[in-house]
């Protein structure tokens, strides 16, 4: 389950708030894994009660009380554990399961300026996500710093490449395909 075990990696940089979570995993995690807020809490409670994490109440006169998280020996044998073992399928960080490359599959059956609209709408999206991958950057830059361990933040970049290739692969089949329909439309 990525989600615990992406918990447990902030985690082991540092104790943590519910919030700082929630913000960490969506500036560094959220382009490859994408979670809501409630999750997170959900998995927090489960994973305290599991003994992987504790928290404490911290009381606060000028801000509302906060939970403060930290990894147990626990959890960060779970982390180490699950990060020891094989991908069981590697193939999975292939798969695809797309309804928008299903209307692309099945779009001779519509006319050529739906599609062209969806290529376009599609195309801008790609390059708005790439260009919020700054953000990504940003995140591993300060967490980089934050925890004082350059080797860590290689592999955090190594993602954030991933992110940028996949984009940049995603508008360049998005450009041939337009120019192609377009061809068509001649």
């Amino acid at each position: 389950m990525a989600l615990k075990h992406g918990i447990l990696g902030l985690l082991n940089y540092g104790t943590m708030t519910g919030y700082e979570l929630d913000k960490s995993f969506k500036a560094s995690l959220a382009f490859f894994w994408q979670v809501k807020t409630s999750q997170i809490y959900r998995e927090l409670d489960t994973m305290e009660k599991k003994g992987l994490l504790t928290s404490e109440r911290i009381m606060q006169t000028e801000k509302p009380n906060k939970r403060v998280y930290t990894i147990t020996d626990s959890g960060k044998n779970e982390l180490m554990n699950w990060l020891s073992q094989p991908e069981p399928d590697i193939a999975d960080a292939m798969r695809v399961k797309s309804s928008f490359l299903m209307r692309i599959f099945f779009g001779g059956e519509t006319n050529i300026e739906q599609s062209l609209k969806m290529l376009r709408t599609y195309r801008d999206k790609c390059h708005e996500s790439r260009d919020s991958l700054s953000a990504a950057h940003a995140a591993s830059s300060k967490y980089g710093t934050t925890i004082d361990d350059d080797k860590r933040s290689k592999f955090w970049d190594l993602t954030i490449l991933y992110g940028e290739s996949y984009y940049n692969s995603s508008i360049d089949w998005a450009e041939k395909a337009i120019a192609i329909l377009e061809e068509e439309k001649k």
